[in-house]
């Protein structure tokens, strides 16, 4: 049933200041206690989810890239029996570009790791200092040099439109990036999320964030100069070059089953939404009493699911096929789209339409948010 599987590890150094991931600060963490609890999540969702060989696997965090390789090589093990592995099979972990984290990527790709996702972040120290990274420019690049020795792909993560943040200075920086030689890149514009420091920075003035239209301009930018470095956006956020696209992300944006195990970790299994205990004490005293560490089940109704898939899908360059998502949640499909909202934004140039799959323009992407609450109809999003 699930081809993808998230394993989440919520321990950081520090706290980001922009971050709103499930992340937690620890004095230390028991390892074989970790491995214990996360080797019975693999073995219950196995048991509810398997069937099929797994295509992907998604260390995240937190700082995965702080766990001990022995056990990145113990979780791998375990889910290649309880599942196996597919050819190809991809395993993206997220790491951090300090030494001490670089200085384990030999041993995690020997664990198995074959792609690692690095939080450059920037490529300037004054904005890293900013962003509350605890690497500076030159420790970064060094990172990468390391992780590109090691692993067979390597993406690279950047946060731009930062407070007063120039289009030339935007440029220039992506323009280093991208001359860094990754094949994909994951480029976030900062958003200010609610309950992060930054939220509590920008209420009490200590800075304004970068107003739309600016950073609209940015971001036609950053396609611009993608597209023609070869590295097209795929997706809002992320660039790779063809045939580089994250295996394990597209399972989300073409709303695939997955397994999500770890604290605060979702999943999506036969039309069951799944949820973890967030804290790490409460996830782990919940595998302790019940063998695992869900807080919730969920089941999603036909129309719920129709309205995620094409809020996901139509994140990507290639759209949604309609005739296909009628299919898998029986629903006719002249009620999965509204159609003369279509049309309109067709005729604007920010959709299109062709084979049976619908999409949005590069002149759409920019008001993403505000197209799909035209486009999707409100019968789904509110059955």
């Amino acid at each position: 049933m699930a081809r993808a599987l998230y394993i989440h590890w919520p321990f950081c150094l520090k706290k980001c200041p922009y971050c709103d991931f499930n992340s937690h600060v620890r004095d230390g963490v028991d390892v074989d206690l970790w491995q214990g609890a996360l080797i019975a999540e693999i073995q219950h969702e196995a048991d509810l989810a398997g069937g099929e060989e797994l295509e992907s696997i998604f260390f995240g965090g937190g700082t995965p890239s702080l766990m001990p390789p022995e056990l990145v090589g113990a979780l791998l093990a375990e889910a290649e029996t309880r599942w196996g592995f597919a050819d190809g099979i991809e395993i993206t972990l997220e790491a951090n570009p300090s030494s001490v984290e670089a200085d384990r990527f030999d041993d995690l790709a020997a664990a198995g790791v074959n792609r690692v996702s690095l939080g450059l972040q920037s490529l300037d120290d004054e904005a890293l200092k900013f962003l509350g990274r605890l690497h500076d420019a030159q420790e970064g690049l060094n990172a990468l040099e390391t992780a590109q020795r090691c692993f067979d792909r390597v993406n690279a993560d950047f946060i731009y439109a930062r407070p007063g943040q120039t289009p030339d200075a935007w440029r220039h920086e992506l323009e280093a990036a991208l001359a860094l030689g990754t094949d994909h890149l994951s480029l976030y514009q900062l958003t200010i999320e609610p309950g992060t420091r930054f939220a509590t920075d920008v209420r009490l003035g200590a800075f304004a964030p970068l107003d739309d239209d600016p950073s609209a301009d940015l971001f036609a930018s950053t396609r611009e100069m993608t597209t023609a470095a070869g590295l097209p956006a795929y997706e809002v956020s992320n660039h790779a070059k063809p045939g580089q696209e994250s295996l394990h992300n597209l399972t989300y944006w073409r709303y695939r089953d997955y397994v999500g195990i770890g604290p605060g970790a979702h999943g999506r299994r036969g039309g069951v939404a799944t949820t973890r205990h967030k804290k790490p004490e409460n996830w782990v005293a919940a595998i302790e009493r019940a063998g695992h560490g869900i807080a919730e089940e969920r089941g999603l109704a036909a129309p719920e699911q129709a309205s995620e898939a094409l809020l996901m899908g139509l994140r990507l360059a290639e759209g949604v096929d309609l005739a296909e998502l009628s299919r898998r949640f029986a629903i006719p499909e002249n009620r999965l789209i509204e159609r003369d909202r279509l049309t309109f934004y067709r005729s604007l140039g920010m959709a299109w339409e062709r084979d049976g799959r619908i999409g949005v323009t590069e002149a759409g992407m920019p008001l993403l948010d505000a197209l799909l609450g035209e486009l999707v109809p409100a019968a789904l999003v509110s059955a």
